[in-house]
């Protein structure tokens, strides 16, 4: 660690200004200085963020700039951008929150640094479902596809080979993760909903939706193929090219019969399409149900008998940084899972990857509300105050137990040639 990294640790910026203000007036006082005294400050503390707008807010970077006197510039874009601009431009972004299903084409790239677990002050208490791939009860839980605890470490600072088992070096540090299904808008479809199925069910031709994300994307496809009995996969995440074909044709023939609305890229898409009612059943993210319930219009994030289709996401570090902005970017990690903005995130329905910190900043109520499946004992609230559920309601899949255990399989292997990518453009563009 750097002398820059133990001195920020262990002084704060008050008390810096404070001393400096303090040794200029000594100096006056000597007669050492004439005039106006003249304090020089640091330079400013700023890290550019790259990402999607799912983890980003600016409630996170206003309370970062509070805590720590670090600024944060978000850099968004869309998920598959997140990928494209790390490989081509390294140099255009300080921090990266991306998903681990990506690592497999960023590794590679050398672009990326390798974290150091030793830095990070909450490592050995982030949940085992990064790590060991089990809940905190012991439980395992579905491994198809990228789960994180498969690409975690590196076999060295500058390797570009993941490590079957722990090591110093980390590819992502763990953040937000959630087991995701499918949107639907109770109001409008009156009818329970039990199975991933459901999509592609004529009773809503040209009210459903499916995320145009292909290493989702095609996830929740083979989730829908799955159910309906027409194959069953040995990995959905790591799909052979005649499954990648199949898959594709079934989902190709749906869309050609007028079966979806809409292919959404992002959050606002996702929400906009379920609140204007003009899709009643599609992929959805969990912040997003919440959005449309905080504007008072019914959405369900349905719990379904064939299980959740996971993801996770996590930071690293361009490779093209270094010195004080590499310690920024240590303590901005560190701030980041210490509490505050974990509790945020679990306020949208995303889960944090320390769990201990983001339940500390967090009410009884909340906690129980979120994470243990029990009714709400007051209104809770949404991140922005607006009010989302009143006292009494439970969440849509029950507790974190519930719906962690319930994981069927996380995000897609990006395959090296990118056959899987060019099957789903070829789909969209049908």
């Amino acid at each position: 660690m750097s002398k820059s990294s133990k001195f920020n640790r262990g002084v704060s910026r008050r008390a810096v200004l404070k001393g400096a203000a303090g040794a200029v007036g000594l100096a006056a006082g000597s007669g050492a200085i004439t005039g106006f005294p003249y304090v020089h400050s640091a330079d400013p503390k700023v890290l550019r963020y790259l990402g999607t707008a799912v983890n980003a807010g600016d409630e996170i970077s206003k309370k970062c700039l509070a805590d720590t006197g670090i600024k944060i510039e978000y850099i968004t874009v869309t998920t598959d951008d997140v990928t494209k601009r790390v490989i081509t431009q390294p140099n255009s972004f300080d921090v990266l929150d991306t998903e681990y299903f990506s690592l497999k084409k960023l590794v590679p790239s050398g672009n990326i640094f390798a974290l150091d677990a030793k830095k990070i002050k909450q490592f050995d208490n982030i949940t085992p479902v990064f790590t060991k791939g089990q809940l905190p009860n012991g439980k395992k839980i579905g491994d198809q596809g990228t789960a994180p605890w498969k690409v975690l470490y590196l076999e060295g600072a500058n390797s570009k080979k993941f490590s079957t088992t722990p090591t110093e070096f980390v590819t992502l540090i763990p953040t937000v993760y959630n087991a995701d299904t499918l949107g639907i808008r109770p109001d409008l479809i009156k009818r329970p909903i039990s199975s991933w199925s459901e999509l592609l069910n004529p009773e809503f031709k040209g009210k459903a939706s499916i995320l145009n994300i292909p290493s989702i994307g095609i996830m929740d496809a083979a989730m829908v193929v799955e159910a309906t009995g027409q194959h069953k996969y040995a990995d959905k995440g790591n799909m052979t090219k005649a499954e990648i074909d199949l898959t594709m044709k079934i989902m190709t023939e749906a869309k050609k019969a007028g079966q979806f609305r809409a292919f959404w890229k992002d959050f606002n898409e996702s929400v906009n399409l379920m609140a204007a009612g003009e899709t009643v059943i599609q992929s959805m993210w969990s912040p997003a149900v919440t959005k449309v319930r905080s504007m008072g219009i019914a959405c369900t994030f349905q719990p379904l008998k064939e299980g959740y289709r996971s993801w996770a996401s996590g930071f690293c570090v361009s490779k093209a940084v270094s010195g004080p902005k590499l310690d920024w970017a240590y303590e901005f990690v560190n701030w980041y899972l210490s509490g505050w903005a974990g509790a945020y995130l679990n306020r949208q329905g995303y889960y944090s990857a320390v769990l201990s910190t983001a339940k500390a900043n967090m009410t009884a109520d909340e906690w129980g509300y979120w994470m243990e499946g029990k009714a709400a004992v007051g209104d809770i609230k949404a991140p922005d105050g607006t009010i989302l559920e009143k006292a009494g309601s439970k969440r849509d899949g029950g507790s974190y137990d519930d719906r962690m255990g319930g994981v069927a399989c996380w995000n897609a292997v990006m395959d090296e040639n990118d056959y899987m990518v060019r099957k789903w453009n070829e789909f969209i563009a049908a």
